[in-house]
């Protein structure tokens, strides 16, 4: 008796993420931008400032280089690639008019769902490692393999400072998983990927605003992504585990909520496309 065979394996999904050519180009762009980052500083002449800001240290070697790299692509960039990696894959589907296909097959939603889901975080994580990595071989060929020096004072050798990468670089991929669970959300909703991905930003825009008001105080504790620049709380000399304790908290909670929500709106979702 031969065993039935799984509808759509969660390899099938990762070959489809891994063979589209936006995600390859993103991969890319993510190996190219340390290097345009080191021809922008040799182009500008910077120089180390020892009592200066990260951008001022950033060449002052492979740690310094890491952080700053991470960091001016945290805001934006990467918060970018995940609601595309996440959000665009469904709606993709509905936009080829693959995806009643794939439901016919059969497959069932929760299946599909999942391996959409799990797939596109999965490849999130990869490329804030990738960065990170990278960056750090960049940086350490370009301006040598000095420690970590926090422009707010102190510093942190090697010895130190990898295990504090590794957990920011973590702290980074959560923060960024509830991105994708709002753009897996509207993805869930739309036919039109571009619709999930941007709906997906202006939010992170939205609440970012949100957060810069005082007169909110405590509620903006709630909002996503509020928390997600705690991770130089990590590359202090003496670390505060409280904010990072709320960041993850927070995280975990929004990609929870929208993850469900998600599934719930998709199950009920007429697919016609």
């Amino acid at each position: 008796m031969t065993a039935t065979r799984r509808p759509l394996p969660w390899r099938a999904e990762l070959g489809r993420q891994t063979r589209r050519r936006r995600t390859l180009s993103s991969f890319v762009l993510l190996l190219a931008l340390p290097l345009v980052v080191v021809g922008a500083f040799a182009i500008g002449g910077a120089e180390v400032d020892g009592d200066g800001t990260l951008v001022d240290l950033a060449t002052g070697g492979a740690a310094n280089f890491a952080v700053f790299t991470t960091a001016v692509s945290a805001s934006f960039l990467l918060v970018v690639l995940a609601a595309l990696f996440v959000g665009d894959s469904l709606p993709a589907e509905a936009s080829w008019s693959t995806l009643r296909y794939l439901l016919v097959a059969p497959v069932p939603r929760t299946r599909l769902l999942a391996s959409k889901l799990v797939v596109g975080l999965a490849t999130v994580a990869v490329a804030v490692v990738l960065l990170v990595a990278w960056s750090v071989v960049v940086g350490g060929i370009a301006y040598g393999w000095a420690g970590f020096t926090n422009p707010t004072g102190g510093s942190l050798e090697w010895g130190t400072f990898a295990g504090r990468l590794a957990l920011a670089a973590a702290y980074l991929v959560l923060t960024l998983v509830q991105v994708g669970a709002i753009a897996f959300c509207l993805g869930t909703r739309t036919d039109a990927p571009l619709a999930a991905v941007g709906g997906a930003v202006m939010v992170t825009i939205v609440t970012a605003i949100l957060g810069q008001i005082d007169d909110l105080g405590s509620l903006r504790n709630a909002l996503p992504m509020y928390w997600a620049d705690t991770w130089f709380e990590l590359l202090r000399p003496t670390v505060d585990w409280t904010p990072i304790g709320h960041g993850v908290a927070w995280s975990l909670l929004h990609t929870a909520v929208f993850t469900v929500l998600g599934f719930e709106l998709f199950r009920r979702k007429d697919v016609l496309s």
